[in-house]
């Protein structure tokens, strides 16, 4: 199982402010959910408060230092080692993280792919993504986007595999 990391951050790493994103990229929703429609997706209990409910066709594992009962398509875990090892056990063939920056902390060197969305600002902020050395990662493709209605900011999409 490909264990991959997918994140939108400015130039100054700012994810997040007031458990929201500070911006509005159309065009990155619509990669986001093209790649982790009929995945399971593991983020941190903030994160999933801040989305609002499941998301559709797909496994949400969360992990909180209180966890809950399972529901429908969402499961709880006290560990990121747990939440892996059940996604590897149900068959998974692509983990998806994402999220918040705690989550992102613990998990950045587990990760064999990063999809990485570079927004072409700096913004204020209270969620942070932590610094990256691409030295361990090869860039398998890049793609530019520029600001438009549907989009706040210019941005590219990198991902990168570890080497």
């Amino acid at each position: 199982m490909r264990v991959s990391l997918i994140v939108a951050k400015s130039k100054n790493n700012v994810i997040g402010v007031n458990n929201t994103l500070p911006w509005r990229l159309k065009s990155d929703l619509a990669q986001f959910k093209a790649l982790t429609t009929g995945h399971h997706i593991l983020m941190g209990r903030k994160t999933f408060e801040s989305i609002g409910k499941p998301l559709p066709n797909r496994v949400s594992l969360v992990i909180s230092s209180s966890p809950r009962e399972v529901s429908e398509s969402v499961y709880w875990f006290n560990s990121i080692f747990r939440a892996i090892k059940f996604a590897e056990r149900s068959g998974e063939s692509e983990l998806f993280i994402i999220g918040g920056e705690k989550i992102y902390r613990y998990a950045l060197s587990l990760v064999d792919r990063i999809y990485l969305t570079e927004v072409d600002c700096e913004i204020q902020g209270d969620a942070f993504f932590p610094s990256l050395s691409t030295k361990n990662y090869k860039l398998v493709s890049e793609m530019k986007y520029s600001k438009d209605a549907d989009n706040d900011f210019d941005f590219t999409v990198k991902v990168l595999d570890r080497k």
